[in-house]
């Protein structure tokens, strides 16, 4: 490990497993004890593909993507990064090599909507990369639509563009696996389709890129893969409209779901049926 502390990484051939939980299961104490919240995961992220992970409220999409961070240690199995186990890697080398957007976007200080995109910078410091940061700062506050709030405190930032901010910071840091928790979560309708295209630009580009969804419509247009996940269980993994069946989503969501396609343009469709 003391020999490639701070290695500078190399950009993975596009296809290749950047990350992989490899039977991973999670337990979380409580009063009554330990409830399992993931059970022996096994699961891939792929460079240049978007993978969504769905499922219902506490099917464990989250603890997933906190896993793969090394944000949660496994009660059981290993992930690992580039082929080898996250207690290989320092924090730094994973920040140059991973980029992880959290459900909650908060700052102890208040500083401004630039100042927090350029902390995504932060791991490329005495590199030659840190040559860049004014061009990926700037980049990156213009492809989350945030350039005209640079200036402003973040704290006064409403929900949705503290968001935005946040992803720009996100993007700043430049690295080759992206991981999103709901990142759409308070944006509007227009600003939630623009991370989507974000995310498969990067995908396009050679990133991985995992996204926790809720919006199953979303997952079908934009994800190459997706993955079900049920009861701390993936349930199905695999193209949208392979996964994303009629009887999976009805059992998964415990309400009944129609997929259809769309009527002119032929997209995959996914509404809860209301009756």
């Amino acid at each position: 490990m003391l020999g490639r502390a701070h290695e500078l990484p190399a950009v993975p051939d596009r296809g290749a497993v950047t990350l992989r939980a490899d039977g991973v299961s999670i337990d979380r104490r409580g009063a009554s004890g330990a409830r399992r919240v993931l059970d022996a995961v096994d699961f891939d992220v792929v460079a240049g593909e978007v993978v969504a992970l769905v499922g219902p409220n506490g099917a464990g999409k989250s603890t997933l993507l906190a896993a793969l961070a090394g944000e949660l240690t496994p009660t059981e199995g290993d992930v690992e990064l580039e082929g080898r186990s996250l207690t290989h890697w320092t924090p730094l080398d994973m920040a140059r090599r991973r980029a992880v957007l959290p459900q909650t976007h908060t700052v102890g200080f208040p500083f401004t909507a630039r100042e927090v995109v350029a902390m995504g910078r932060a791991p490329w410091v005495r590199t030659a990369r840190s040559d860049h940061d004014d061009e990926r700062i700037d980049a990156a506050l213009a492809a989350a639509d945030v350039e005209h709030l640079a200036a402003r405190s973040f704290p006064t930032l409403s929900g949705g563009e503290r968001a935005r901010v946040a992803l720009a910071r996100v993007l700043a840091q430049d690295t080759a696996t992206l991981l999103l928790d709901e990142p759409t979560a308070a944006l509007d309708l227009g600003h939630q389709e623009a991370v989507l295209r974000l995310a498969t630009a990067r995908a396009a580009a050679g990133a991985a890129v995992v996204v926790v969804l809720h919006d199953l419509g979303i997952a079908a247009a934009y994800a190459d893969r997706v993955a079900v996940l049920e009861s701390g269980r993936i349930a199905a993994d695999g193209p949208p409209r392979e996964v994303l069946t009629t009887d999976l989503l009805t059992r998964v969501y415990q309400h009944p779901v129609e997929v259809l396609d769309h009527p002119v343009t032929g997209a995959q469709l996914v509404l809860p049926v209301r009756r």
